[in-house]
């Protein structure tokens, strides 16, 4: 004989706040970026202009579009970073000589540089959370997989 089904829960219950996967995951971002914060101001670099680094340590000379696709950021977020990576001497823009309109983004000597120091910051990450690597990459597939079914509804 099969068990009945589970209740559905009620309307007060699903709008719990401790109930919102939403807020579980806005919460954690904020405690991410306290976390980083202190670690990247060494770097002289905000947040975003770090996550723009981490992909071009990954692959230097992307267009403007590609880095935008890859932060999920439309170009009028990104070229503030990047003119502002700019000025600190980190990257260098060029525009393509076949079409103007065509941006690449290339990391210079500093930008390159950098890239040993910042090193440091997943390790803080790993102690901070109390999570073993093998963890952390289950989250991280998860939070990426929910991003991108979240995405394609």
């Amino acid at each position: 004989m099969r068990s009945p089904a589970p209740a559905a829960p009620s309307v007060d219950e699903m709008l719990r706040l401790d109930n919102q996967l939403c807020f579980a995951v806005y919460s954690a971002s904020l405690a991410m970026t306290k976390l980083y914060k202190p670690l990247l101001e060494k770097l002289q670099l905000t947040y975003p202009q770090y996550l723009v680094m981490l992909v071009l340590w990954e692959r230097d000379g992307l267009m403007v579009s590609e880095l935008g696709e890859r932060l999920f950021l439309d170009s009028g977020t990104l070229t503030p970073l990047l003119k502002r990576l700019e000025s600190n001497g980190l990257v260098a823009r060029i525009r393509d000589v076949g079409d103007e309109r065509r941006v690449h983004v290339n990391l210079t000597a500093a930008g390159r540089k950098l890239k040993a120091r910042a090193g440091s910051v997943p390790a803080c990450l790993l102690a901070s959370s109390q999570c073993s690597l093998d963890e952390l990459a289950k989250l991280t597939q998860q939070m990426q997989g929910l991003r991108d079914r979240i995405k394609a509804a």
